[in-house]
């Protein structure tokens, strides 16, 4: 028989992507898990908020913004004397920064965490490596995809190190027909804020070369339109019109307007994760996407589902972009390979990761 340990998760918003997975976990007999989180909502949330289940609470508590993001202080904090592990996975908060420092001091904890964005000096690398610092004494560090595994290796190697990326649910996307139509103009697609940090500015100057070299390709893009305007005054009259922005979209009618499109792009600078990656796939669709984006590492394989291209290269996006809209056939092929490998990433898999984990460590002295 398992043994049955009792774990604590302590996370910052109840979103889909950690939901999905967590349910998954609590529904197994060898976890018993209670989750919190700092905040029931971020104020810039696409995600509707749902009931919570019983072994979910919103700590009591608030935020500051501090240069972009928000500081939680939070109080009325779990017991955690009885749990056998702890998972924590924010570092950037007074209440994550009590934690690692002084709140479970002699516990069992990991953190659970994205690819951290690199720094350009100055006091931005000052502060990150201060907040950081705690993780070295982290019983184990889990990295959100390999990209972050080996990241947080180089920084921390004393802690025991795993990797254990999103595993969301994806059957809405994998359930949505591709509307796949002979003979039409191959549809990229982005799903995302429209800003440069996502690669917006990159996508749509490699598109307009594309569009004046001759080739027949539409572009669709989803979601906030932030500084759209602004990267379009740029675009010329031939490629604007075949440019369709869809606005912003609730998240439970995205399956169809991945359905709408043949290859997804994710441009981005940076991304810790990505988890319109996840969704790609479960729509069957081939990947662009930058070497920023960490879930390009874990779920885009090099000309078999995709193609990867230097951060913030216009160029080598613009041939990613042209291989595919030239090779239809091509799109169809690596869109079912993605499909595959989205069989894979369920949230019973990523439950079944986090168990092996605390199996792994409960045998360690």
């Amino acid at each position: 028989m398992r043994r049955r340990h009792k774990v604590v998760f302590i996370t910052i918003v109840p979103s889909p992507y950690q939901r999905d997975m967590v349910a998954a976990m609590a529904t197994r007999e060898d976890i018993d898990l209670s989750v919190c989180y700092m905040e029931a909502s971020s104020p810039d949330s696409p995600w509707p908020q749902m009931p919570l289940r019983p072994f979910e609470r919103i700590l009591p508590g608030f935020w500051i913004p501090f240069r972009g993001a928000r500081w939680h202080f939070n109080w009325q904090l779990p017991a955690v004397a009885a749990a056998d592990f702890v998972i924590l996975s924010s570092f950037s908060s007074w209440t994550g920064q009590w934690l690692m420092r002084h709140g479970l001091r002699g516990k069992k904890w990991l953190f659970w965490g994205e690819r951290l964005r690199a720094q350009t000096g100055g006091w931005r690398d000052t502060v990150q490596h201060e907040l950081i610092t705690p993780l070295a004494q982290a019983t184990a560090i889990v990295g959100m995809g390999r990209a972050a595994e080996q990241d947080y290796h180089r920084r921390f190697p004393d802690p025991h190190h795993f990797c254990i990326p999103y595993h969301c649910d994806l059957s809405a996307f994998l359930a949505t027909p591709r509307k796949v139509q002979i003979g039409r103009p191959l549809t990229f697609f982005f799903c995302g804020q429209m800003i440069r940090r996502k690669g917006v500015d990159l996508l749509l100057t490699a598109f307009d070369r594309l569009v004046t070299k001759g080739i027949d390709a539409r572009l669709l893009m989803v979601g906030r339109e932030a500084d759209l305007p602004q990267f379009l005054a740029g675009v010329s009259p031939q490629a604007r019109s075949r440019i369709s922005y869809e606005g912003f979209q609730p998240p439970e009618a995205l399956p169809q307007y991945f359905a709408r499109a043949d290859v997804f792009v994710l441009p981005s600078q940076h991304d810790g994760w990505g988890v319109v990656v996840n969704q790609a796939i479960g729509a069957g669709l081939p990947v662009i996407c930058s070497d920023a984006v960490g879930a390009g590492l874990d779920l885009v394989e090099e000309n078999v589902n995709g193609l990867h291209f230097a951060a913030g290269e216009v160029d080598e996006l613009e041939r990613a972009l042209e291989i595919m809209a030239v090779n239809p056939e091509l799109a169809r092929i690596w869109g079912e390979a993605s499909r595959q490998k989205a069989l894979d990433i369920t949230p019973e898999a990523g439950a079944e990761k986090w168990a092996q984990v605390f199996n792994a460590l409960a045998e360690q002295r």
